[in-house]
């Protein structure tokens, strides 16, 4: 925290004073200003005038609490301190007696009202622009550091024309109608005792943050609770105890890994033990409120306490990892190999478990699996929070909720937490709102905080969200669980975004084996004469008399013995049992259990039927011209059964695969028109502005949200994150997202390395995402070309020296691979792949090189009969499944083609213009064939050409540069496959494409249309090509 100077806040917006005094035969006015409008309500009076007892009830009208109020002026404060003045002149028994001795403490000297009512006027204005000070402003004055390098700044008085010798005088603080404890009904307060009410509320070991929330219903609960409330005061012997057993469970544990393990990293949480008592007093409480799921996301620091102390994980298993680390399980004698994965550390792994609580409920708990990349989790937990929401009903999103454990430097530096923060409230992405908690310790790795951001907190990004932050000492664990358990009520609430700050220190350095007095010598020279939030407890409670010395030792020695015995178990750990997937999973398969291949095709009068209906309109309905006539292409293409396009393609799809009950998730920047305007998933009335989706109503009674398409923020990495943690809770569902142009996906590069590329081998968790990226070069220059194919590729990890076993009913190739690459050139071909994503026994992501002037080509355009599942039609091409993996020459070449000289190969749109430019040479004797699918590389189909072109020379062509695009992918593969068929060698492999290039493409149209007219004379001229 940096030094702040305190300054009073800018003019009071609301203030209230409720007209108390008129005559008897006076009614008195309220105004109110709710909605604009302006409404005198007459109120009943005593006899005298003074005392009123409304008829709703018996208490005086200024006891009554009020909807808002507009403020009255200072003649109107002026004018019922004058009547009260002149009451209690005529007879002070007449007067209530705390207005009496109100008027009484005026100086002698002040005899007339005048006099009087300015002076009370003016203090009072000035006493209530100390109290909204305290409330905005209080957490400058907080005791927040326990460390207590950061001084709180001081009130000064004379900011508010206040000395000492007015701490004891009486003044006129008003009637206010908003929770707190100006809502005390004490109008007439001294000086001393509301500067003690509001450093008890807004400057002890909590501070708040609030007044940047606009509404203010949620300021109101805040002030109520934090100025009326009495926190700890409730606590009994019983729960501090179940206090003190938990931070003992918390200190022992690291410190029993510190002795046992001490050359091993575990980011232990020392100096932020009171992490573990708040977040198990966080669920508890949430669970009271109704939530039953919790979905945990965090960072390394502090992961292997949550999940010994809070998730239930075998503390023996920590210690083996601890000391020889991760060992994949165990295959049994006579069992057959299973898949374990690549493993991963330790302390980034997941756990879940079913948590009784300590009010008699249960509440599921899962920790996500994460990576070292800091904040990374973050929209991946939100993505399955979500999902989990759906599949289980959960409309209100009051049962699953989400939990987030941020480091302070992380949770400031990484932009990827704004972009979370950003979906809190968004339609489609919301989950009803997230509890953060930092684990402030003020370092980063070793770096001070003056270095790592440049506001005054590193939680002030979750100001422009509207979430409340709450500041608390993480030594005072009474502190640290009652704004947790505020944060859960505040969440069940209000279902947003909340922040706890838990402000602490790190004990050690970035981890056990780091010195960090190399850079922070002050800090850990104060460090490491610090006691323990754990003494601190045990002194406070030892002090006041609530446990005794022998109830401590008695936990101390519970933990111990508990510890060693895990101890003794660690050195005959065995990991028996492989973590796969949830029950939501069961059915599905691992990679060691092959799966058969499975039709994807659909009958003809099923297609018509949901094309039919995705291409009906409500009566009435006006849509925009140009939709109306796709709409009618649409209905034709359906009927017709000729020239269904690339987008119609993808609705019959996703409508066949909602009749079969599957949930459909797609998202992306403006993913509901398409960004190329081909897709018109949401159709908008021209006149009413209404909206309506198709794809909603496939069939009768279609559950809502069954379909889901939603226009994203501008966002890539926080979006695909939130669509990755979708798509794994639940297989059946087909989620996708879809760039707005390919290029665009490296924004989301750590989501594509550490998440989708690899978390079935790291995590053992399986995802069917789809990603579209739209990728073919026409001359848009270098941003909006490519999807930087070769990047997906490389991350593919099938061996390119070994053929494996390819039987055409099975999907070994594909279940061994760690993800799907493909770029499909008809639009039946993008049906059947995304239909395959679906009707399988495993989930493997696809992505996808989506097309853009192919959207409308017209030989991409498909006929019905080549989405059905008649056997044996000219789609099917001997694969069995019905997506073609590779498409053959178009001319119906025999089995033996000894007269071609030339077999090119290619994938993508660069086919159409390779066949354009065929058909203008009146090239013959040259076969071009598409690799639909380039990961797994499909090498039984490639052969079956090598073998029918025994005499031609085999080219591989591209539109994207050397050094990008396929070929570094599929060199290596297609010389693998030309050996195993003792043909040729890698030289004979002729490369026909862009030169090397650091950009992707050529920003100057004229020299674009020149190289791909080059590359295509190349691909096809008569002389035998050249390798660069």
């Amino acid at each position: 925290m940096y030094p702040h100077t305190f300054r009073g806040s800018p003019p009071l917006r609301r203030l209230l004073f409720i007209r108390q005094a008129a005559h008897p035969k006076h009614f008195l006015l309220e105004v109110r200003c709710r909605d604009g409008t302006v409404d005198p309500v007459p109120l009943a009076t005593s006899r005298c005038g003074y005392r009123f007892h409304p008829t709703s009830g018996n208490l005086p009208l200024w006891r009554q609490r009020q909807p808002h109020s507009v403020l009255h002026s200072a003649s109107n404060v002026a004018y019922d301190l004058e009547e009260l003045w002149h009451a209690w002149q005529a007879d002070p028994s007449d007067v209530d007696e705390l207005w009496g001795n109100f008027f009484g403490s005026f100086d002698a000297k002040a005899s007339t009202y005048a006099v009087a009512a300015s002076q009370t006027i003016q203090e009072t204005m000035q006493l209530l622009h100390l109290v909204v000070d305290f409330q905005i402003h209080g957490h400058t004055m907080a005791k927040l550091d326990p460390l207590g390098l950061d001084v709180p700044e001081d009130i000064d008085l004379s900011l508010y024309h206040f000395t000492e010798a007015d701490l004891d005088r009486k003044f006129f603080l008003g009637f206010s109608t908003t929770p707190g404890f100006l809502s005390d009904y004490s109008p007439v307060v001294t000086l001393r005792e509301i500067l003690r009410k509001l450093h008890q509320a807004y400057c002890g070991c909590v501070s708040y943050e609030f007044a940047h929330i606009l509404d203010r219903d949620k300021c109101e609960w805040l002030r109520d609770r934090i100025e009326t409330g009495k926190p700890h005061d409730d606590y009994d012997k019983n729960r501090r105890l179940i206090l003190l057993e938990s931070l003992i469970r918390t200190t022992l544990f690291e410190n029993f890994l510190a002795a046992r393990c001490p050359s091993s990293k575990r980011y232990g949480i020392d100096g932020g033990e009171t992490l573990i008592p708040g977040v198990e007093a966080l669920f508890d409480r949430a669970a009271e409120l109704g939530v039953e799921n919790v979905v945990i996301g965090t960072s390394h620091r502090g992961s292997l306490n949550l999940m010994a102390n809070v998730l239930g994980r075998p503390i023996s298993q920590i210690i083996s990892e601890l000391t020889v680390g991760p060992r994949p399980v165990q295959v049994a004698d006579g069992q057959g190999p299973i898949f374990t994965g690549t493993g991963e550390l330790y302390f980034q792994q997941g756990a879940s478990c079913d948590r009784p609580t300590h009010g008699g409920k249960s509440v599921h708990l899962s920790l996500v699996a994460h990576p070292c990349h800091l904040e990374s989790i973050d929209p991946v937990v939100l993505g399955k929070t979500r999902a989990k929401q759906f599949f289980s009903g959960d409309v209100g999103m009051t049962r699953t909720m989400s939990v987030l454990v941020h480091g302070d430097g992380a949770f400031t530096g990484q932009g990827v937490v704004y972009e979370t923060l950003n979906l809190s409230a968004l339609k489609n992405y919301t989950t009803g709102g997230t509890v953060h908690i930092v684990l402030n310790n003020r370092v980063a790795a070793t770096a001070d905080q003056s270095a790592g951001r440049s506001s005054r907190y590193c939680t002030d990004i979750a100001r422009a969200l509207g979430a409340p932050v709450f500041h608390v000492n993480g030594d005072d664990v009474e502190a640290v669980v009652g704004v947790c358990m505020l944060a859960a009520e505040w969440r069940q609430t209000f279902h947003s975004d909340v922040v706890v700050d838990l402000v602490c220190y790190r004990r050690f350095g970035h981890n056990e084996l780091d010195d960090p007095t190399l850079t922070l010598p002050e800090m850990y020279q104060v460090i490491k004469n610090h006691p323990s939030s754990l003494n601190l407890y045990e002194q406070k409670l030892l002090g006041t008399g609530e446990v005794s010395n022998e109830d401590v030792q008695k936990i101390h020695e519970k933990v111990n013995i508990f510890l060693d015995e895990e101890f003794a178990k660690s050195k005959d750990f065995v990991a028996n049992k492989r973590d796969w997937l949830s029950a939501s999973w069961t059915g599905f398969k691992p990679p060691e259990q092959i799966s058969r291949v499975f039709d994807t095709g659909v009958k003809q009068d099923r297609l018509k039927l949901v094309g039919r209906a995705i291409t009906k309109l409500p009566v009435n309905f006006k849509p925009h011209r140009a939709v109306e006539k796709l709409l009618k292409q649409r209905v034709a293409m359906i009927e017709t059964g000729k020239k269904i396009d690339w987008a119609f393609a993808e609705a019959l799809a996703f409508a066949t695969l909602l009749e079969e009950g599957n949930h459909i998730r797609l998202s992306g920047q403006d993913v509901e028109r398409g960004n190329f305007n081909q897709r018109h998933a949401i159709l908008h009335d021209q006149e009413t502005g209404a909206t309506y989706c198709p794809l909603d109503h496939v069939v009768t009674n279609q559950n809502e949200g069954l379909f889901t398409v939603s226009n994203s923020l501008l966002s890539e990495y926080a979006v695909l994150g939130f669509e990755m943690g979708y798509s794994m809770e639940n297989p059946n569902s087909l989620v996708l997202w879809e760039a707005q142009f390919g290029d665009f996906a490296n924004c989301a590069q750590v989501i594509f390395d550490q998440f989708l590329s690899c978390a079935e081998a790291r995590w053992l968790r399986q995802t069917g995402l789809v990603v579209l990226l739209p990728h073919g070069y026409d001359g848009q220059g270098p941003d909006h070309s490519g999807a930087h194919l070769e990047r997906f590729l490389q991350m593919c990890d099938d061996n390119p020296f070994v053929i494996p076993e390819m039987e055409p009913t099975l999907n070994r190739q594909i279940q061994e691979c760690n993800w799907q690459v493909v770029n499909v050139t008809t639009s039946a071909n993008y049906f059947h792949v995304l239909r395959r994503q679906i009707h399988r026994e495993f989930r493997k992501p696809l992505i996808v090189m989506a097309p853009k002037n192919l959207l409308w080509h017209k030989d991409c355009k498909s006929n019905i009969a080549e989405f059905d599942d008649v056997e044996d039609h000219p789609g099917t091409d001997s694969q069995v499944t019905r997506f073609k993996r590779l498409i053959e020459d178009c001319n119906n070449h025999s089995s033996t083609e000894e007269s071609v000289n030339r077999l090119i190969l290619c994938s993508g749109k660069v086919y159409y213009e390779l066949d354009d430019e065929r058909k203008n040479s009146g090239r013959t004797n040259v076969a071009i064939c598409r690799v639909e699918q380039l990961c797994p590389f499909p090498y039984d189909l490639v052969q079956r050409q090598l073998k029918r072109y025994p005499n031609a020379e085999i080219v591989w062509c591209q539109e994207e540069p050397m050094n990008m695009g396929a070929y570094s992918y599929v060199a290596p593969r297609l010389r693998t496959a030309l050996r195993a068929l003792g043909r040729g060698s890698f030289e004979d492999i002729k490369y026909v494409g862009r030169a090397p290039s650091a950009s992707a493409a050529t920003g100057f149209p004229s020299v674009h249309a020149q190289e791909q007219s080059e590359l295509l004379k190349k691909a096809l001229e008569l002389e035998q090509i050249k390798n660069w």
